[in-house]
């Protein structure tokens, strides 16, 4: 089992950044790797942004360039460095571990995150 635990949600003006955390604990070994997702209110959840085990990143094209993922292996811990917030990126952001080709997946429980124009 893996548990991880989201913070650094928050309030912000927009053109403001924010650092997102996810702590990981538990069988941390068998993730393959991690991903940010996020849900507006009222809309589906979509995927943000990926980072690999062998640390290969990807991104959301309404992110790219804004947002960086990152991981501190040492600190079983991955990050979300979102910089030019803006309206449209409010949302609750999840964590997500995906293990053997997504036999299974862990979801942490989500950090509200809330841009004002």
């Amino acid at each position: 089992q893996v548990q991880l635990v989201e913070s650094g949600g928050g309030l912000v003006q927009a053109g403001g950044s924010l650092r997102l955390s996810c702590a990981a604990s538990g069988s941390t070994f068998s993730i393959d790797h991690m991903n940010w997702y996020r849900q507006a209110p009222g809309k589906q959840r979509t995927w943000v942004a990926r980072i690999l085990r062998s640390g290969t990143t990807n991104y959301a094209d309404s992110v790219k360039g804004r947002f960086t993922i990152a991981r501190d292996n040492a600190k079983s811990t991955m990050y979300l460095q979102m910089n030019n917030l803006k309206p449209e990126d409010t949302a609750v952001y999840y964590c997500n571990g995906v293990v053997n080709n997504y036999s299974k997946q862990y979801w942490g429980q989500g950090t509200q995150v809330t841009v004002s124009g």
